[in-house]
């Protein structure tokens, strides 16, 4: 009996494996079919209420604190100048070409909020994802994500600020509370768990890439299903604008990889890390923050479902190029 209970507890291991395997690998399809049904039959996603998409990013984050550990934070002081490159590169190339790509395709104030708070918010795990399936250079990809969400709630409401002083009012206060609840708080109780309860983290390693799926499309959904006629509306602009501003942040992270002299894996990983935006986070702040700007949301959503598209071809790509 006990035989037949260990073959079955390891076939349903063996088969838990597979399926997870198989959405991390078509994460990309499964995000834009669940954006197409949800643009397309807004009523199929009605039900994931907007007030849902904090506590679910928390999720994914806490996830992401999960799979770190000490050790992940020490490439930052072998390799500092790296990291250093990394954290200017994704708080100056990105937050500027958002506003400068919003401000020549003439969006409207709503739509350039949304897509500037895209720019001045940190890289977020997809883009420690589609390092790994390029082999990149993970440990950097991790170590940039981390201390670029660590000052995020700092540069991110300041830069915003900066950049939009002059479009709308920005509540830098509600801004930096918000980052530190939603992002800060459970990438670190996710880290503290996998330190001291490594057996635990272990245990729910296959789990935590369909809940990381999971939650992400939730996100997609209650954020696309709410605004699918402010998308619809929106039209062309608004994709040229959130397709311009990833594929720059792909070019200049690399661009500027090669310039600073770093090495192949290092390059892909700082294209990836400047080019994926925590795009979730933008969207549940734009609702914090601008909760009378619908449209603001927008950018954000657009870009959650075509940065998981475009990063994983880059990746495809990436992966196979070598030194």
């Amino acid at each position: 009996m006990t035989r037949y209970i260990v073959t079955g507890l390891s076939y349903h291991g063996h088969m838990f494996s597979s399926i997870s395997r198989f959405v991390k690998t078509f994460m990309p399809v499964i995000v834009l079919a669940v954006a197409a049904l949800t643009l397309f039959v807004p009523e199929t996603g009605l039900w994931v209420q907007t007030a849902w998409i904090n506590p679910l990013l928390m999720v994914v984050l806490f996830g992401m604190g999960l799979t770190m550990n000490v050790d992940d934070f020490l490439d930052v002081f072998k390799h500092p100048k790296d990291c250093l490159v990394g954290v200017v590169a994704q708080y100056v190339v990105m937050p500027l070409s958002a506003f400068a790509i919003g401000m020549a395709l003439q969006l409207e104030p709503a739509l350039l909020a949304g897509l500037v708070l895209v720019g001045t918010c940190p890289g977020g795990t997809a883009s420690d994802v589609m390092t790994y399936l390029a082999k990149g250079d993970v440990a950097l990809s991790v170590s940039v994500t981390a201390v670029n969400t660590a000052l995020a709630p700092l540069l991110t409401p300041l830069i915003t600020l900066l950049l939009l002083q002059t479009v709308v009012n920005v509540d830098v206060i509600s801004m930096f509370i918000s980052i530190l609840q939603v992002a800060i708080i459970p990438i670190v109780l996710g880290l503290c768990v996998n330190h001291f309860f490594p057996k635990v983290t272990d245990a729910a390693g296959d789990a935590l890439p369909l809940v990381s799926v999971a939650a992400i499309c939730l996100i997609i959904a209650a954020v696309v299903s709410h605004n699918a006629q402010q998308i619809f509306e929106t039209g062309a602009t608004v994709f040229a604008a959130v397709i311009l501003l990833n594929l720059a942040g792909y070019a200049l992270g690399y661009g500027i990889g090669v310039a600073t002299g770093m090495r192949l894996a290092r390059r892909k990983a700082l294209s990836l890390e400047i080019g994926m935006q925590n795009s979730g986070l933008a969207t549940s702040l734009a609702l914090t923050v601008f909760p009378g700007m619908a449209l603001a949301t927008v950018p954000g959503a657009v870009f959650s479902v075509w940065h998981n598209i475009s990063g994983s071809l880059l990746a495809a790509l990436f992966r196979r190029i070598e030194e």
